[in-house]
């Protein structure tokens, strides 16, 4: 068995690469800065199919088919599939990946769920469990604020606070196997549900940013790596409210993470000429912009190491109806280009 724990939460991985990915968005998203990066981009809010559910369910599907392709596999070449989402009991993933035949196994950290896919599909990787995984994710604006809001008729005003869902799905096929050339995952930092007490539903910067702050420290304690280390630190959909946060709290510990610092849900949106208030979020931004826009990057050299921090907000319709708090998790992966 290779790899090792590094400490209470961080496990080295050994000999697993990033073989492929790919990223489909909606409409709103390849408008943003990074429209050019993303595979394919939604002809409507439908896509051909009859519900919103079906849409964000068939872009799972579409998405791993395209990241096994872009891996020059087969499907039934993929020994596993972790795949999780925002809606009920996981049905995108659950309907959507019905059809592969690739066993499966659902999964769910809310926003986090693509860097807890990636972290569980490497240790099985890394374990000798499997020898190819596909991890995959996606979140949908119209299904989510059916879910957790209102009706899109109702047109409720937001609160500063508030971010606006991505519609994306997003996969990466694991594989063992590194050489030169290869974007390899070296370490996973998994989170602990980290809760300050925020109940305010519309504002999940401010509720993830302490589960960000309690695994980023715990990755450079176990690691004894440093912001510099990276040439780039990611967090998953903290916006602009929440990442102000982050860097503020770490800042108090002696750790500036400020010049290579950004969050996915500042990244995929114009702030100033798209109205989405405080960024983006939902399980399809950091999926979106990891798949389609940082390992292209880093595969062109622009980007030597990554640390991709997802972030998610435990909560649901019935416990913010009953006055719960909103607890926060985060999970990490870094991410390196091997070039000797």
């Amino acid at each position: 068995m290779s790899g090792r724990k590094c400490g209470k939460q961080t496990v080295k991985i050994d000999n697993v690469r990033v073989a492929a990915s790919a990223a489909i968005v909606g409409n709103k998203e390849a408008e943003g800065p990074l429209g050019e990066f993303f595979d394919i981009t939604l002809p409507d809010s439908e896509w051909n199919e009859t519900t919103w559910e079906k849409t964000e369910a068939k872009m799972q599907r579409e998405a791993v088919r395209l990241a096994v392709v872009k891996a020059n596999r087969r499907l039934d070449d993929i020994d596993r599939v972790l795949a999780g989402d925002l809606l009920n009991q996981c049905i995108s993933a659950g309907f959507g990946l019905r059809e592969l035949e690739i066993p499966f196994y659902g999964i769910y950290g809310a926003c986090s769920t693509m860097i807890e896919g990636i972290s569980i599909g490497s240790m099985l990787v890394c374990g000798g469990f499997a020898e190819s995984v596909a991890a995959v994710t996606s979140s949908h604006f119209c299904t989510a604020e059916r879910q957790y809001r209102n009706p899109l008729e109702y047109g409720g005003q937001r609160t500063p606070t508030a971010q606006w869902t991505v519609t994306g799905a997003a996969s990466a096929v694991l594989e063992s196997g590194v050489s030169v050339g290869d974007i390899a995952v070296t370490h996973i930092t998994a989170g602990k549900i980290v809760d300050m007490g925020v109940k305010d539903a519309n504002n999940m910067g401010g509720a993830m940013a302490p589960a960000a702050y309690d695994t980023i420290t715990a990755h450079f304690k176990e690691t004894g790596f440093k912001p510099s280390d990276y040439d780039m630190i990611v967090t998953g959909d903290l916006g602009s409210v929440g990442a102000d946060i982050l860097v503020e709290q770490l800042k108090a510990d002696g750790i500036d993470i400020s010049k290579n610092y950004n969050d996915c849900g500042c990244m995929i949106y114009d702030a100033e000429k798209q109205d989405v208030h405080a960024g983006g979020s939902g399980c399809g931004c950091i999926g979106s912009v990891l798949c389609g826009y940082l390992l292209k990057e880093m595969r062109k050299g622009r980007i030597k190491s990554l640390l991709a921090v997802g972030t998610g907000a435990l909560l649901s319709q019935t416990s913010t109806l009953q006055g719960e708090t909103v607890p926060g998790i985060a999970h990490a992966a870094t991410f390196r280009m091997i070039d000797k």
